[in-house]
């Protein structure tokens, strides 16, 4: 992988001068070897500088490929996961799961290879074709951008419940390292169809994607009419936001009252039912928890609460 980093490194005046001028960039790459392990970082991180859309679809090695394969593909996977707007993974031990044992290595192969492809033809799709109901570029800004791991699905059905069963295949890709869209806070739907499509069929197809979504996930979804498909109906699903925002516990914060004598030899006034107790706080995100404290306007808060009530009295 070194070595790969290097070479992307030495022609990064190049790999700019490509990327300049492009609004989105799709990187796809074997991780674990030298090249897509060392270089794809490289590419991801000059098209983070550029400001463009990116997005990286990538293999994982076999198990029996050892464990430093494995390790190198992590170590790869995180440094391009920090330059990438969304990440979607392809473990190759999937493979076992989907093809039969008769399958040969080729062939194998080139069932994962399509899954590469369908990725990417899917999302160029969503932007480039114009539907009866049109998804652009500025969706897809709004469901990858910054988003992290994702999870990208097609699904191809006949019949009756043709709409139903697309949707429930575009959800639960057995081939992708998230292979649910449980949890998603953002989700694109693009149903595509012939000119028999029906209102209720979009509305099946995307009840059956927000089911399983977060309660609260912004669902965006387009519709296009395709002549030369008459009877089947397609459904394509991109979800991320599968990170939950970071919360901050307030730590339960107690104190101690010192010894108080008075200078008269007078017994110390009782102070015990004074001192505020602290009740356990709402879990809060980094800014809510700074806000709380800003917001708190009395100027008062700098004099300890058992002082400011024994003055009052």
């Amino acid at each position: 992988p070194e070595i790969g980093r290097r070479a992307a490194e030495e022609d990064r005046d190049y790999i700019r001068e490509t990327l300049d001028g492009a609004d989105m960039v799709f990187i796809t790459a074997g991780m674990g070897g030298g090249t897509g392990t060392g270089a794809a970082p490289v590419i991801a991180s000059v098209a983070k500088e550029l400001g463009i859309l990116t997005v990286a679809v990538v293999t994982k090695p076999f198990e029996f490929e050892g464990r430093k394969r494995k390790e190198q593909a992590e170590i790869g996977l995180q440094s391009l996961r920090s330059c990438v707007d969304t990440l979607i993974t392809i473990p190759n031990q999937r493979l076992l799961q989907v093809v039969d044992r008769t399958t040969s290595l080729r062939d194998a192969f080139g069932v994962a290879d399509n899954v590469l492809r369908q990725a990417v033809q899917g999302i160029s799709d969503l932007i480039t074709t114009p539907g009866l109901i049109n998804l652009d570029f500025a969706d897809m800004q709004t469901i990858m951008s910054g988003m992290g791991l994702a999870v990208m699905g097609t699904g191809i059905a006949q019949g009756e419940k043709r709409a139903v069963d697309a949707a429930h295949q575009a959800i639960a890709s057995p081939l992708l390292e998230e292979s649910s869209i449980n949890g998603a806070r953002s989700v694109l739907v693009n149903i595509t169809g012939g000119l028999d499509i029906s209102l209720h069929e979009i509305h099946d197809a995307v009840a059956i994607v927000r089911e399983s979504a977060h309660e609260d996930a912004n669902i965006i979804f387009g519709a296009v009419i395709e002549g030369s498909m008459s009877e089947e109906l397609r459904v394509t699903v991109i979800a991320t936001g599968f990170q939950a925002p970071e919360t901050v516990e307030v730590p339960l914060r107690t104190r101690q009252a010192a010894p108080v004598m008075a200078s008269n030899g007078a017994p110390p006034p009782s102070i015990g039912d004074d001192i505020a107790e602290y009740e356990p706080r709402e879990t809060l995100s980094d800014d809510e928890a700074m806000m709380s404290l800003i917001d708190k306007g009395d100027r008062r808060l700098d004099i300890p609460a058992f002082m400011r009530r024994w003055k009052q009295r």
